[in-house]
């Protein structure tokens, strides 16, 4: 495990010259904030980073439901579980395992991998606007139909789950970097994918940080880049 720090934020990243999957802390008066919970190995690097920084786990936050972001959430429940847990009121459908699409979404088959034995369920639904201690939630769907991206209102900092990857060269979730194609082929829709990187853009961020790969300073110039090369294909 790597772990970056910038500002509030640690980022932890697991197999990092591999198969780059990143979870965050956020540094709160009363604690942390877990954004993302990894796989399930990924159980033992988080509990041990916070013992490093020396503060309790107050709630874990989730971008999206899928197994790469979620893989350690039953494990950390069991361990913390008095631990509040957040994801969009959408993906909390995925969280239970149901990958069926709403009425009113397009009729594209949800992608990647979502979980079919998890245990734990949100404490807390999330829709757009809503905050999380020093967080702003930021509805932001496309990789999944849920997915939702978070602002720290005091620095600008942007945990984007997988609307962004900058492994294998920036891009919005859904345009393919051949040499990390993945979080594309796990994206459900790509134009939708599209108008929430244009959201995001919109919010300024000061640093990017992302699922899968490290995180970016004064990233707008390299968004407006990816939104671009997006919008080509």
């Amino acid at each position: 495990m790597k772990v970056t720090k910038h500002q509030t934020i640690y980022q932890m990243s697991f197999l990092p010259r591999i198969f780059p999957v990143n979870c965050y802390f956020i540094e709160e008066n009363d604690g942390l904030t877990l954004i993302d919970a990894g796989m399930p190995f990924s159980f033992r690097g988080i509990i041990s980073e916070a013992a490093r920084i020396g503060k309790p786990i107050r709630r874990i936050v989730l971008t999206h439901a899928h197994e790469d972001h979620v893989g350690a959430l039953d494990a950390l429940k069991k361990e913390l579980p008095d631990v509040i847990v957040y994801i969009s009121d959408r993906d909390a459908l995925l969280l239970g395992g149901d990958a069926s699409l709403l009425p009113s979404e397009p009729n594209v088959p949800i992608r990647g991998s979502v979980p079919k034995k998890l245990t734990t369920k949100a404490d807390v639904l999330l829709h757009d606007g809503d905050r999380i201690e020093s967080l702003l939630a930021v509805h932001a769907p496309g990789h999944t139909p849920g997915s939702m991206a978070f602002l720290d209102t005091r620095n600008h900092i942007l945990i984007a789950g997988d609307a962004f990857q900058t492994r294998g060269g920036i891009a919005v979730s859904g345009s393919i970097k051949p040499w990390f194609p993945f979080p594309a082929w796990a994206t459900w829709h790509k134009p939708t994918a599209l108008q929430s990187a244009k959201k995001l853009l919109d919010l300024h961020p000061s640093v990017l940080a992302v699922g899968h790969g490290e995180m970016l300073e004064h990233p707008s110039d390299d968004m407006i880049k990816a939104i671009r090369e997006c919008g080509r294909e």
